[in-house]
């Protein structure tokens, strides 16, 4: 397959990849060590009036209606620049695309521009649970109807971009009676919304830019108009939803194992032993080439997703392929960079520490790698026996 961008898609990535080097790299490292939050949120006020944070969303509702190629390779130029401002374009991106999907007219015209221009810093996905994890199925967060308003109760966990986030999607379940995921439904809630209650900060690994908190709903109530799409039909929308921000931290992924890859073939074409450069060792040389390979067939598997996605073809698989091999190309890469480095590549003198660190979640959030391998293969042997 020849994948030929438009005019519009290099014009995107080309800037997208001009933002990352002028404004999120040089703050990488102090969103790493926990500052510069101004500034981060400055970056995303500015990616944002460039289009980049809802860049599949309809032009007539202020977004940037540009596909999902296009988002693929500005996460991936993002990411370059620093993983956490790239996770929270990603999500928020996912947040329009949702609303804009299965919103009425109202919430449209409500929320879209508001993502568009940076009014919301950012939007949240509110589905994780802790007993609801790889089964989301299984949440237990409540919204019970109460004349013209639900009332919502429960918790939910990891919610990216959760302390600066302007709108919410949420589930809960709405009918406990039906099968378990038929009694799902989906809602918007607002930011000061009373009853909602942003919980404690994570400490993580790595993405440290980024705010990953617990957000508690107690007796939280909201407009009956909150209701996204039809009632119990919210799980369908999830795992929607879900294949598409696979995308997403696919292209993620691919974006950091650049990144490490280039500052390790930079490291190795200075660094001297035994009287020459070490990138002249033929097993360095083969490193090198293995990780390329595999970053360039990532590359492939997210554009053949995206592309399908685009033309409104089934691309559940292609994106549950593209995200598995992604995430772990990007934690071979990462991990072969810090080799590369040697004991320089242990110290935080040198990107490559944060980059490893950023990396490792690829592998877990929007569905684990053993999660894809699940979904691929009842795609593949659905029809078997």
């Amino acid at each position: 397959m020849e994948f030929s961008f438009s005019e519009e898609e290099i014009m995107i990535r080309d800037a997208a990849e001009k933002i990352a080097a002028d404004r999120l790299a040089p703050l990488a490292e102090r969103l790493d060590r926990g500052e510069g939050r101004d500034a981060f949120l400055a970056n995303l006020k500015l990616l944002a009036e460039n289009g980049f944070m809802t860049l599949n969303v309809r032009p007539d509702y202020g977004g940037t209606g540009a596909g999902t190629v296009a988002f693929a390779l500005a996460i991936e130029a993002l990411a370059k620049g620093c993983a956490s401002t790239a996770v929270t374009a990603s999500v928020t991106n996912m947040v329009g695309e949702v609303i804009q999907a299965v919103g009425s007219e109202e919430q449209r015209q409500r929320h879209l521009p508001r993502l568009a221009d940076g009014t919301y810093a950012a939007g949240a996905f509110c589905l994780t649970e802790s007993a609801a994890g790889s089964d989301p199925a299984g949440m237990r967060t409540r919204a019970r109807k109460d004349g013209d308003f639900y009332v919502l109760d429960g918790e939910k966990i990891y919610i990216t971009s959760a302390e600066y986030a302007g709108i919410f999607v949420v589930w809960a379940v709405t009918d406990p009676d039906k099968p378990k995921g038929k009694g799902i439904s989906c809602f918007l809630v607002e930011a000061g919304t009373p009853g909602l209650i942003i919980g404690k900060a994570e400490e993580k690994m790595g993405q440290h830019g980024s705010a990953t908190n617990v957000v508690h709903f107690e007796n939280c109530r909201v407009p009956a108009s909150s209701l996204m799409g039809r009632e119990n039909d919210g799980f369908r929308v999830a795992v929607g939803e879900l294949a598409g921000g696979r995308i997403g931290v696919a292209a993620l992924s691919l974006g950091i194992g650049r990144a490490a890859l280039e500052a390790a073939k930079s490291y190795v074409a200075e660094r001297r032993q035994f009287g020459q450069r070490i990138a002249e060792f033929q097993g360095i040389q083969w490193m090198v080439a293995d990780r390329e390979t595999e970053l360039e067939a990532s590359r492939l598997l997210i554009l053949s997703a995206a592309a399908k996605k685009d033309r409104g073809e089934p691309f559940g698989k292609e994106a549950s392929m593209a995200k598995l091999f992604a995430s772990e190309s990007a934690h071979k890469a990462t991990d072969t960079a810090i080799q590369l480095h040697g004991g320089a590549g242990y110290c935080r003198d040198y990107p490559v520490e944060r980059l490893a660190r950023d990396a490792r979640i690829t592998r877990i959030y929007e569905g684990t790698s053993e999660i894809q391998r699940v979904i691929i293969a009842r795609d593949v042997l659905g029809n078997r026996g």
